[in-house]
């Protein structure tokens, strides 16, 4: 694996110095459109929607208000990718910031910063401000005729926010809640106007698209698209922290040689792949390609490739129990099956951890994922219920042994 870490323009430049912006004002928008279609680029954040098809849902040659926004509100446990290029590498999301609102026509750009990142929203800005002393970032960059400007928001610390609408609603000064989607962003975002909305790490791969092409993005990864992807790995490894690694690569791989293993020489027990909101996997399942497709066809995602590995001590159970005392918190209260359910199921589960669960509780919990699932208005219902009904569909003995020994 490779780093890159700079934290200026003049360290930049030694990577590239905004090479692929240069050539970005050289070609027409719907070239450098049909590039990052071309690359097969899906969403970094966690939904993998494919990032061509979504510049199309703008509307095309428009001289309209168009508004393109960065979620920055990385709140997914287990994730620091983010974080990570923000703090040591902003001008390469800034660089794919305004590549991505010259092919759509956007002129006004936000990055929406997660709240709890405050020493990132210091100089956060400070990088913007240095784009625009060189030209690159503002009025008539260099010297093209086309202008763009970003500004920072932060975020108050709602998880909800990561959820494009949510995040729409907050940046409008109303209560971070998702909206009713259709209308999708698309062609009713921020103020009512199409918007474009990515992750930090989707803006941070375009770039390279740009100046090395698309085929050379698909190359990157082990099975001909997808490039490269940044997996953030926690939990009881050797060696934790950020790599970057061809989407594609094996769980096993990820584990044992980049992270070093289990720590202390212990047995592994489960993994989760792509953050908490992503469904759990056995030890004798991480022989796994982790990219979009395959982790799919097994019945879990990819999402924000935050992976928190779990040694043979770690009880499932009290994982779930954790995982349903965060979303209860984090629940933004607009849908009624959400706001209750996932009240009722911490409940429920800490009942059981704390030895005084009923034989109906594990039952009454996997009706309550079932319905959350297919009740509520955002993707939060998928990620309270689609864990915690793995960890107990995958690991009921250990529910089960709760209930009996009550």
């Amino acid at each position: 694996m490779k780093k890159i870490l700079t934290a200026n323009i003049s360290g930049g430049t030694k990577i590239s110095g905004y090479e692929a912006l240069k050539k970005t004002l050289s070609m027409r928008p719907e070239e450098v459109a049909f590039m990052v279609e071309r690359s097969g680029l899906r969403g970094r954040g966690g939904g993998g929607f494919p990032a061509g098809l979504k510049w199309k849902f703008l509307p095309q040659n428009s001289r309209g208000t168009i508004y393109l926004i960065c979620n920055a509100d990385e709140g997914e446990p287990g994730t620091f990718k983010d974080r990570h290029i923000m703090e040591f590498d902003p001008h390469l999301l800034i660089e794919g910031m305004v590549i991505a609102a010259y092919a759509v026509g956007a002129k006004q750009g936000f990055i929406y910063l997660r709240g709890e990142y405050g020493w990132i929203a210091k100089f956060l800005p400070k990088a913007i401000d240095e784009a625009v002393r060189e030209g690159l970032l503002g009025d008539n960059i260099l010297g093209s005729g086309f202008s763009f400007y970003i500004d920072v928001f932060r975020g108050a610390g709602s998880y909800v926010c990561g959820e494009e609408t949510a995040l729409i609603e907050s940046l409008e000064g109303k209560p971070g809640r998702p909206r009713l989607r259709p209308p999708f962003p698309g062609t009713n975002g921020l103020y009512g106007k199409p918007t474009l909305v990515h992750n930090v790490t989707t803006f941070s791969c375009i770039p390279f698209i740009i100046q090395n092409g698309p085929d050379a993005f698909k190359a990157a990864s082990s099975t001909g698209r997808g490039g490269t992807k940044l997996f953030s790995i926690s939990g009881h490894v050797n060696k934790p922290g950020l790599y970057e690694y061809p989407m594609g690569t094996s769980l096993r791989e990820l584990i044992y040689e980049a992270a070093g293993g289990i720590k202390g020489g212990k047995e592994l027990k489960a993994v989760i792949p792509g953050g908490l909101s992503t469904p759990i996997l056995r030890a004798d399942e991480i022989d796994v390609s982790m990219d979009f497709d395959t982790l799919a066809a097994v019945k879990t995602m990819l999402g924000s490739g935050g992976i928190i590995v779990m040694d043979e001590t770690v009880s499932i159970p009290r994982v779930a129990q954790k995982a349903a005392r965060f979303y209860a918190h984090e629940s933004c209260g607009q849908c009624a099956p959400c706001r209750e359910g996932t009240a009722m199921i911490k409940l429920l589960l800490d009942r059981m951890v704390n030895g005084q669960g009923e034989q109906d509780d594990l039952d009454q919990v996997m009706r309550l994922c079932r319905y959350i699932n297919s009740s509520t208005i955002c993707a939060f219902g998928y990620a309270v219920s689609l864990p915690i009904a793995a960890m107990i569909r995958k690991f009921r003995n250990e529910f089960e042994a709760l209930l009996e020994n009550r």
